[in-house]
């Protein structure tokens, strides 16, 4: 995959967002906060990233440029929700044209998911094999699950909205394994 310097800029900035975002959350503006940013950028951050790689991974191998903008409207919306307890994460998204067929928006769409899905596993996984790094695995697992079944929504931008015009089937098994994970994760 070839990356520009803007899109490496875009991604760099809504990494760091979003993993300080959900780390407001968890643990307050406070001196806790530089303990769990670190552990945000691994979980959140890296689930962020991977998922958005995802997107751009498919769209290439279908032949389509694709490159990843981050909203800094909306990376700022985030910071400030944040504040609230909760995390309204929508920081960008993978750009690659018009595509030909539903079918290919509906691939490129449910990769990011299908990410979060293997990596929340990933992590839930980690979370009963290293009893003393629970806090890292539990919000991993967590958050990914979380991050999964966010996207599969089916309105607007989302992943999920392009998922169940291509295919309803698809969209409902990627929602209840999704949703199953989020569950599986005690939340």
């Amino acid at each position: 995959m070839n990356y520009s310097k803007t899109e490496i800029k875009d991604l760099a900035k809504a990494w760091l967002v979003i993993s300080l975002a959900f780390a407001i959350v968890i643990a307050g503006f406070n001196s806790k906060l530089i303990l769990i940013f670190p552990i945000m950028l691994l979980t959140v951050g890296v689930g962020f990233l991977l998922h958005e790689l995802a997107h751009k991974y498919v769209a290439q191998k279908f032949g389509y440029k694709a490159e990843f903008r981050a909203f800094n409207q909306m990376l700022i919306f985030s910071l400030i929700t944040s504040f609230f307890g909760f995390v309204f994460a929508a920081p960008g998204g993978v750009f690659h044209g018009r595509i030909a067929s539903k079918q290919k928006e509906g691939l490129i769409a449910i990769a990011g998911p299908l990410v979060n899905v293997v990596l929340s596993l990933i992590f839930l996984s980690l979370y009963f094999i290293f009893p003393s790094l629970k806090f890292l695995f539990f919000y991993g697992a967590y958050v990914n699950a979380f991050l999964a079944v966010f996207n599969l929504i089916p309105l607007g931008p989302l992943d999920g909205s392009k998922v169940f015009q291509w295919n309803k089937l698809v969209w409902l098994a990627s929602m209840i394994v999704s949703g199953g994970v989020m569950m599986g994760t005690g939340s």
